[in-house]
């Protein structure tokens, strides 16, 4: 729906990436409040909290079609988001103690099979429902969340009922806290670099049809590698050949999706979703496996607000380089920068998690 909103609110390619990334600064800005409420209240009680400012400010945001409401409850919809992340490895090791991994896989396809249905199906369906309205069609999906806060009020605790710490501020002052923030960023700058000017990127490329199926396969593609994150032992994932084959895949389906374009092109955002997606799993996981379960919290939470504070400003900075080289490749850096941290950060991992899982 970027075009729509281009049109009827007149925003460049800068304005559209501080847009469509505002919930990531929201992210990095407000986790450190998620990992606060995980210890006062709990992970489940913090998570359905969470889940219902989401589903109320993501209404809202179809409430006019003006600026400041978009960006209002776009901000309020992150720190919805951002409040609920800490409480996802906390839950993964506190009702799953003995398949860590399964849990994240399990949890991460679950994000990402609501990522996948929101944009493959919003242009085809939703638009021709409410008659080419946005504001319509974005309010539409906080039904889900709305029903699934409600699903998690029903579920028993299973031991996450009680606080897991009263030490919730992040330890900036931490390297591995700074190694899985700058690792998570990878999966961020990957996956909204491409969401947000894929669109835009096919308009400028006069492949305007192209835009529905590339989305949908790039989202769709991370479906499969979440459900590998899941299925396979965790020092396999994070084996230091594993995640070279993984950067150069990176780049492999930014070049095939920029030179090739066509069907070539939804293969390539196929590959890109594939390997955003088991990034953005792994480091789900790492902070279960490296750190102790009353610690988990406050670590995700740094990870949180540093992955995603890198993953902002760099999207913001190429939609600003596209403005001013009016080169539309331009806007793809953050794949780049995202092929190059997963070669050079992801491979220090696997030590650690082989000590973890008692592997050789």
């Amino acid at each position: 729906m970027i075009p729509l909103i281009h049109r009827d609110l007149g925003l460049d390619e800068s304005g559209i990436a501080a847009l469509s990334n505002l919930p990531v600064l929201v992210l990095a800005g407000s986790s450190v409040f998620g990992s606060l409420l995980v210890a006062r209240l709990g992970a489940r009680r913090a998570l359905i909290a969470g889940l219902w400012l989401i589903a109320c400010a993501g209404a809202l945001r179809g409430a006019g079609p003006t600026l400041p409401m978009l960006f209002a409850m776009t901000f309020a919809m992150g720190v919805g988001i951002a409040l609920i992340q800490p409480a996802f490895p906390t839950l993964s090791r506190a009702w799953f103690p003995d398949r860590v991994s399964f849990a994240t896989g399990l949890w991460a396809n679950g994000l990402l099979s609501g990522e996948a249905l929101a944009a493959s199906l919003t242009i085809p369906l939703l638009l021709p429902l409410t008659r080419g309205s946005w504001e319509l069609s974005v309010a539409a999906w906080s039904l889900p969340v709305a029903l699934t806060a409600l699903g998690f009020a029903l579920v028993r605790d299973r031991g996450a009922a009680a606080p897991a710490s009263r030490a919730w501020f992040p330890d900036f002052r931490s390297r591995d806290v700074w190694r899985l923030g700058t690792f998570q960023s990878a999966a961020s700058l990957a996956y909204f670099g491409a969401n947000t000017f894929m669109p835009d990127y096919l308009h400028a490329t006069h492949q305007p049809w192209l835009v529905a199926p590339c989305l949908a396969a790039l989202n769709i593609g991370q479906l499969p590698a979440s459900i590998a994150v899941g299925l396979l032992p965790t020092r396999f994932l994070a084996r230091r050949a594993t995640l070279y084959a993984v950067a150069a895949l990176i780049l492999a389906g930014l070049a095939g999706f920029v030179a090739v374009g066509g069907i070539g092109a939804i293969v390539a955002a196929v590959l890109l979703g594939l390997t955003t997606a088991y990034v953005l799993t792994l480091s789900f996981a790492l902070p279960a496996f490296l750190a102790a379960p009353a610690e988990i919290p406050r670590i995700s939470a740094g990870t949180f607000t540093l992955g995603y504070a890198i993953a902002f400003v760099t999207t913001v900075v190429s939609g600003a380089a596209w403005d001013a080289s009016r080169s539309p490749v331009a806007a793809f850096l953050p794949l780049v920068a995202a092929a190059a941290i997963v070669a050079a950060i992801g491979p220090r991992f696997a030590p650690l998690v082989a000590r973890a899982t008692g592997a050789d």
